[in-house]
């Protein structure tokens, strides 16, 4: 009789595989961290297979048992993982088998194909609820930061260039709202994850007498009022990864929403800007220049963001040729979303770290948000309310702004009767649309940086972040 070459499929084989092949085709070295939702998977599919009658109930207690000391085991490093029995299922099954005789009967009505589908699905819910509650740190950090410099003004900035003054606390609130969309983003994810593959087989189902919504309700793929929710065609449920995808879309995002908070950061942080000190703690410096202190964590940021990237696009090129159902190919979709998955956490993790340890510089923003430069459109809105048309304001300020440059004095120094030359309807009081604390208070509209604004949001934010 010939020699198995497998243990699950090697009947049809009479030949063992290639120590080469093997080592190729081998996944238990990244998917065994899908254990404890295979673990849970199986003892959910062996409680239905013993409420259809396809198990007993002693079968199906001795089953779970196993699965509970094969867990534990794992929990504490002391399960020894085969790479020749290809993935965490045939490792988990193999060992429970070896100790459980009613285990050879675990397989009933289920394949590898919808058992991955159904760990990944598990495996999706739980990555989000993780992400969401670390980017809800982080947003807590923020919000303390922003709390702490609630008075403060900055310019804000277009093209890299001084445009109008805006509270510091309105600048981070902008990022807040980036966050926010990212963990509303996951929780789509986690949403759209949860809807049940276990009875989908290996594309076409099964001719025993299965229990789907069952196993659904046991494994907590139900809606918000507790029905069960099952995958509806079984050819889509085993070939669908529109999940990963969405995953490695929410990190990729996320991580460009991170590179760009860090951008901000590096640009404040350099000595031409001087807006803020980072902490040491997310710092370095340099092995040739003793002076230097080096932003290398927001650098890593940015980097991280193309690291995302190109997990999304390997997960899309992989699928993009792929016929109906289930293709070997798929194997190679859990690396790039675990390691989506786990540079996400650390990135966030980092970036609550480098926002608690920020120091404003309040004398570099004071002079920074004091050019006047910054309140010309609220000169033109100043000759608005004067009756001009706003083109005409803009051309009209606009030479006011060649003439203080031509001058070189501040735009708010210029003459008034200089002004009037440019346009009759300059008054003595035009330099009165200089006065910072004034404009400012004039941005009353929702979403503006006005402090009647500001302090709405600090409510908003407060409330939905508590």
């Amino acid at each position: 009789m010939p020699k198995a070459s497998q243990a699950t499929w090697g009947g049809r084989f009479t030949a063992v595989p290639a120590d080469l092949m093997l080592q190729f085709s081998e996944s238990v070295s990244f998917d065994r961290r899908l254990a404890p939702f295979d673990i849970a998977g199986s003892k959910a599919h062996s409680a239905m297979l013993a409420e259809v009658g396809l198990i007993t109930a002693k079968e199906c207690a001795a089953i779970h048992g196993g699965l509970d000391a094969i867990l534990a085991e794992i929990a504490t490093g002391t399960f020894t993982w085969n790479t020749q029995l290809e993935d965490v299922h045939m490792n988990i099954e193999h060992a429970l088998t070896q100790r459980v005789p009613a285990a050879a009967k675990l397989h009933t009505a289920r394949s590898r194909n919808d058992q991955i589908a159904t760990d990944m699905r598990l495996w999706f819910k739980f990555a989000c609820g993780v992400l969401r509650e670390k980017i809800a740190n982080a947003e807590r950090v923020l919000l303390a930061a922003a709390a702490a410099n609630r008075d403060l003004l900055i310019p804000g900035y277009t093209h890299l260039q001084r445009a109008q003054p805006v509270y510091l606390a309105h600048h981070l609130f902008a990022w807040l709202e980036m966050l926010d969309r990212d963990r509303a983003r996951f929780a789509e994810v986690a949403d759209h994850a949860n809807w049940c593959p276990l009875g989908a087989g290996a594309l076409a189902g099964t001719t025993l007498p299965i229990d789907r919504e069952l196993t659904a309700t046991l494994l907590g793929f139900t809606d918000a009022k507790g029905r069960p929710q099952v995958t509806q065609n079984s050819m889509d449920t085993v070939a669908d990864r529109d999940g990963f995808i969405e995953f490695a879309t929410a990190c990729a995002l996320l991580g460009v929403h991170l590179s760009r908070i860090a951008e901000d950061l590096i640009l404040w942080s350099s000595a031409e800007f001087k807006f803020v000190e980072l902490s040491d703690a997310f710092s370095t410096g340099s092995s040739l220049m003793p002076q230097k202190k080096n932003p290398d964590a927001c650098e890593l940021l940015r980097g991280k963001s193309a690291r995302l990237q190109g997990n999304l696009h390997t997960l899309l090129t992989l699928v993009k040729g792929l016929p109906l159902t289930y293709n070997r190919d798929l194997q190679e979709d859990k690396p790039p979303v675990f390691d989506s998955f786990d540079q996400s956490a650390l990135s966030t993790d980092v970036l609550a770290g480098v926002l608690g340890g920020l120091t404003f510089n309040r004398e570099r923003c004071a002079a920074a948000v004091a050019d006047p430069a910054l309140l010309a459109t609220d000169v033109a809105d100043y000759l608005v309310r004067r009756g001009v048309p706003f083109r005409e304001a803009h051309h009209a300020v606009g030479a006011v702004v060649r003439l203080a440059e031509q001058r070189a004095v501040p735009l708010n120094q210029l003459p008034t009767e200089a002004v009037q030359q440019l346009h009759p309807a300059f008054g003595p009081d035009w330099v009165e649309s200089f006065d910072l604390t004034s404009a400012l208070a004039k941005r009353t509209g929702t979403g503006m940086p006005g402090p009647a604004q500001l302090a709405k949001q600090f409510t908003r934010w407060e409330k939905l972040l508590k």
